[in-house]
């Protein structure tokens, strides 16, 4: 079993930033990889960013290519997701998610074992 709790939302303007938080428990931080989705109001719940086991092998939504960024501690069991010059239109639920089973990563909502409670994240105009 893994718990994951996210934290670091907030209300932002656009162009700011923010840094979110998934804290780790249960399984062996370093076996399963790390994931953020997100879910804006109305809208599937959709891929934002993933990070491999080991955090050699990273891939994001195109929407946020050169704005956000995941990266992973496995000694302090928690991921990171960096989202810089965020506009409206990033404004969500945004969930920590992992997996047991793809060790490279993956972008499907149904690959993934265990979820986080989700963080909301508002940017204002």
């Amino acid at each position: 079993q893994v718990q994951l709790v996210e934290s670091g939302g907030g209300l932002v303007q656009a162009g700011g930033s923010l840094r979110l938080s998934c804290a780790a428990s249960g399984r062996t931080f370093s076996t399963y990889t790390v994931a953020w989705f997100r879910q804006a109001p109305g809208k599937e719940r959709e891929f934002v960013a993933s990070i491999s086991w080991s955090g050699g092998r990273m891939n994001s939504a195109d929407s946020v290519k050169g704005r956000f960024t995941i990266s992973r501690d496995n000694g302090k069991n928690t991921a990171y997701l960096q989202m810089n010059s965020l506009t409206p239109e990033d404004t969500a639920l945004y969930y920590c998610a992992a997996s047991t089973h793809y060790p490279t990563g993956t972008s499907n909502t149904y690959d993934y074992d265990y979820w986080g409670q989700g963080t909301q994240v508002i940017v204002s105009s």
